[in-house]
């Protein structure tokens, strides 16, 4: 498998299930499993806990020893692991060094910002954590150093990128959380320079860090990422597409006892594109298509969610089945179906499959998207994300045009010709007429 693929495994080390093994014997007193768990005794002020979800934050179980109050960041039956006691420490080691044994060449660290707890603190990004990271790191690089780590933080870009370190002592990718709301506020706008400053600002701290780029994953589109990006109006705006669009949204708890919008469960097509609108398939697939070039154009390691994929639509039967927001954009897809519909070059899976195809064959048809490589950011037209990708050894050279309009626009480069990276054919580019959401590659 090792040589036909390269394998991200899960590390989800913060918190374990309540059905493992390692809790129920904590829950029948087992003095091995004792201190593997969070206990809080009475009732200390946790007012300044980080919440990401409006559920309590202690769970109450029951031992042969009494109850005990048990920390539980997420919900009742993901419970948080004692990082103060070294065993954990190194069972967790043991884990994901299990995990390179098995072929592992990238590890996702889930949650990792909360790994932390100290009484009278918030419990986020706490200097603790960090430390783990750093150790985890060091043991990587001493025995499988060709292991990457993924740090996954759904929180503010600034507090995000802090997991790079200094740029060799923890991950060597960070989620870029803050690019799929950041998307969705520009092809909702049409305007792309709030995307185009941010994009500015990614600068990896050294050349053997970058971005890990996503627009939609398992997960909903966090909106802590852009708190400080947009503005709160900018934020509110894009709760209430996603609910016109027939999304979901989920909310957190804040110290002072408010709710606030945290995350939106919305599959990315629909948030592009109301599926109750009145618009033509074609061209909500060249809005989806545009947004997915994006995340293929810049710095980085693209992922690309299943669903966004293969053009998948909301599941509202999955929310009702299983009363959670986040199955909106978990469908289980029938494999005889699924082949079916691509088969059929009229179908939308087939369309966006085939579409996605094209972009990622362009892609790795130059160096110039390695994800060391640079990328500078123009600014040619409000309507138009472009970004120039350099190749590490600077050889290769390619003009990445994007419009984030339901306009034909015009613009000016400062670049005489180049080649159409999906065509081969020489194009003048100092003046550039763009379809609405077109995409223009172009090797320079």
């Amino acid at each position: 498998m090792q040589n036909d693929f390269r394998l991200m495994f899960d590390g989800v080390i913060n918190h374990i299930s309540a059905e493992s093994d390692w809790f129920k014997a904590f829950l029948q007193d087992d003095p091995r499993y004792k201190n593997y768990f969070i206990v809080v005794e009475d009732a200390p002020d946790l007012s300044q806990v980080v919440r990401p979800r409006a559920l309590p934050l202690l769970t109450i179980f029951k031992t042969p020893s009494g109850e005990k109050q048990v920390w539980t960041t997420f919900s009742a039956d993901q419970v948080d692991l004692n990082f103060k006691n070294p065993e954990v420490l190194l069972e967790i080691l043991d884990t994901l060094l299990l995990y390179v044994a098995h072929g592992a060449t990238f590890i996702r660290l889930d949650a990792i910002a909360y790994l932390w707890k100290e009484i009278g603190t918030n419990c986020i990004h706490l200097p603790h954590t960090h430390h783990v990271i750093q150790l985890l790191r060091a043991a990587l690089d001493e025995v499988a150093a060709h292991v990457h780590l993924i740090t996954e933080t759904n929180v503010p870009h600034a507090d995000n990128i802090s997991y790079f370190g200094d740029g060799t002592n923890e991950a060597q990718l960070v989620y870029n959380f803050a690019l799929p709301p950041l998307t969705l506020h520009t092809f909702h706008t049409g305007d792309a320079q709030a995307l185009s400053n941010w994009a500015m600002t990614l600068i990896p701290p050294s050349d053997k860090t970058t971005f890990f780029n996503f627009l939609a994953s398992h997960d909903g589109v966090g909106l802590n990422p852009v708190r400080g990006i947009l503005s709160n109006a900018e934020i509110n705006s894009l709760v209430d597409k996603t609910l016109a669009h027939g999304g979901l949204v989920s909310y957190k708890h804040n110290a002072d006892g408010t709710q606030s919008p945290y995350e939106m469960n919305v599959n990315y097509f629909d948030a592009l594109s109301n599926p109750n609108g009145n618009e033509s398939l074609s061209l909500q697939i060249k809005r989806f298509i545009a947004a997915q070039a994006i995340i293929l154009a810049l710095t980085g390691l693209p992922g690309i969610y299943f669903h966004s994929l293969f053009g998948s639509r909301g599941w509202l039967d999955g929310v009702q089945q299983t009363g959670r927001n986040r199955t909106i954009n978990r469908e289980k897809c029938d494999f005889d179906i699924l082949q079916s519909e691509l088969a059929d070059e009229d179908s939308l899976r087939s369309k966006v499959f085939t579409r996605y195809c094209q972009l990622l064959n362009a892609r790795k048809s130059t160096t110039a998207f390695h994800p060391h490589g640079r990328q500078n950011i123009l600014n040619i037209h409000p309507a138009v994300f472009a970004v120039e990708r350099i190749s590490p050894d600077e050889k290769a050279r390619v003009l990445c045009l994007h419009n984030v309009s339901a306009q034909k626009i015009m613009a000016a480069t400062e670049f005489e010709s180049a080649a159409d990276l999906f065509t081969g054919r020489s194009l003048p580019i100092s003046e550039i007429t763009l379809e609405p959401y077109q995409i223009l590659w172009m090797k320079l």
